[in-house]
C-alpha cells in the first residue's frame, strides 16, 4: 500500500487523518512544519503528499513551490482552512492535485487520496 506524508502542524489533525489512513491500509509519517517536510518530501519515499498550507516555519505555498521547482512528480493534496476561489486556482495553479477545505469528512478525503494513489 502507499505512503502518505501528512505535513499539518496541528497534532490533532495529524493525529486523526494518519489513524484514518493507517486503519485504510496506509503507511503515514507526520512533518509539523515546512522544515521537517521538504527534507522528507524530497526524498522519493512517499507516494503522496498531504499538505496544509498554515504552517509554521515554511509555509505549504512554499513547500510546494519547492517540491515542484526540484521536479518531484509526487501528488500533492493541499487540505487547508483557507478555502476561496482565488487559493484554489493559485494552489491548483502550483502543480497540486487536489484542494481539499477545513473542515472535511475523512471519507471524503479517503476518496481522493485513492484516486491520487492507484
Amino acid at each position: 500500500m502507499a505512503t502518505i506524508l501528512i505535513v499539518e502542524d496541528d497534532p490533532r489533525i495529524a493525529a486523526f487523518v494518519s489513524k484514518g489512513l493507517k486503519k485504510a491500509g496506509y503507511q503515514t509519517q507526520i512533518a509539523s512544519d515546512g522544515n521537517q517536510a521538504l527534507p522528507s518530501a524530497l526524498s522519493g519515499k512517499f507516494d503522496l503528499i498531504l499538505l496544509d498550507l498554515g504552517l509554521p516555519e515554511i509555509n505549504g505555498r512554499e513547500v510546494l513551490k519547492e517540491i515542484r521547482a526540484q521536479a518531484v512528480q509526487i501528488p500533492v493534496i493541499v487540505v487547508t482552512a483557507l478555502d476561496n476561489d482565488e487559493v484554489r486556482e493559485e494552489i491548483l495553479s502550483l502543480g497540486a492535485q487536489a484542494f481539499i477545505a477545513k473542515p472535511f469528512r475523512f471519507n471524503s478525503l479517503l476518496t481522493c487520496v485513492r484516486s491520487h494513489t492507484r
